[in-house]
């Protein structure tokens, strides 16, 4: 029985000095990466997140030639989360770099489902487009919606397609803002503003706006239009004036009218974008891969992670973009409130 003790003991001894030593050799780890991070050492990158990819059509056998397919729908905007990035803006920055960068893909088809919105997200966009353009086909598929911002990233595709009944055009820039000053007076309620200059308040829903501001504001919105018809202008070849007088006025126009309207140079189906995307990429055998999001242990446990019955409905703020007091868009007017 001595014996016994005296072994089990030992044996707890040996245990104890073992995880003593592996504590010691996770703290030594954890404090060499520590040190590395905050510059005591080589720094070490952290990998691009990247999307995974999803066969649509499966090309020749023995071809390794892939033509991506990256989709962008909903609200352009900052604000929203992305996929793989911090903001969907992130997320097609890094979904055209993995697309540029992967030698065998040989064309991109750029699925464009989008009523538009912020112009800096949308300028940011359309210029990343335009440098993948310049090393890949960047092929545009306009899928129900391409309208303003939609169709001002669509503008730095190589070949733009649409389907005959899809809501495009939409040349123009919104700012919008509410006043509230009336009902502030029927509760008896009053906003008190200290402002170092006659600008800072502007927009402020309490007040009217006054003459000077609403110029200001409107020659804002012409000076960003006017980048946006330079685009239009410059990008599919036509007279700035002409656009000007005519479809650049802010209206909506179908898959058609738009290709009449040169705005675009072909309609189809998404398919017929896909068989365009293989002759510019010269590459009639190649995959059509979709990028979508990474999988994660994470997104699963979202999915299964509600254990009542109740099913609830919620409308996605894409569906109904909630214009901000003071940005600046690219939208149809039928979106402003």
């Amino acid at each position: 029985m001595a014996e016994n003790r005296k072994l089990g003991l030992g044996c707890l001894t040996i245990f104890l000095a073992v995880a003593l030593c592996a504590s010691v050799f996770i703290n030594l780890v954890l404090a060499a990466t520590a040190f590395r991070r905050f510059g005591g050492g080589p720094q070490f990158e952290e990998p691009t997140p990247s999307f995974r990819e999803v066969i649509v059509q499966r090309g020749a056998r023995g071809s390794g030639d892939k033509i991506a397919v990256i989709t962008m729908r909903g609200l352009i905007s900052s604000s929203l989360p992305g996929n793989v990035g911090d903001t969907m803006v992130e997320d097609m920055r890094l979904a055209l770099q993995q697309a540029r960068d992967d030698d065998h893909v040989r064309a991109i088809v750029l699925e464009i489902d989008s009523p538009g919105g912020e112009v800096t997200a949308s300028d940011v966009i359309y210029n990343w487009v335009v440098k993948t353009r310049a090393k890949k086909p960047v092929i545009i598929y306009m899928d129900s919606l391409a309208a303003s911002g939609g169709y001002y990233v669509a503008c730095g595709g190589k070949y733009l397609m649409a389907n005959e009944t899809t809501i495009t055009g939409s040349i123009g820039v919104i700012i919008q803002t509410l006043n509230y000053e009336q009902l502030f007076n029927k509760v008896g309620l009053a906003s008190v503003v200290f402002k170092s200059g006659k600008f800072k308040d502007m927009l402020s829903g309490t007040r009217p706006v006054t003459p000077e501001e609403r110029e200001y504001i409107q020659n804002f919105v012409m000076k960003t239009y006017d980048k946006f018809l330079g685009i239009v202008a410059r990008e599919r070849n036509l007279p700035a004036d002409g656009l000007r007088n005519s479809v650049a006025d802010g209206r909506i126009l179908s898959g058609k009218d738009a290709l009449d309207n040169k705005l675009i140079d072909a309609v189809g189906q998404i398919e017929d974008a896909f068989v365009k995307a293989k002759e510019l990429g010269h590459a009639p055998g190649a995959t059509i891969v979709k990028y979508g999001p990474p999988f994660s242990f994470g997104r699963l446990l979202r999915a299964f992670g509600s254990t009542d019955n109740k099913i609830e409905l919620t409308l996605p703020k894409q569906l109904m973009p909630q214009l901000e007091t003071g940005r600046a868009y690219f939208l149809p007017s039928f979106y402003a409130p």
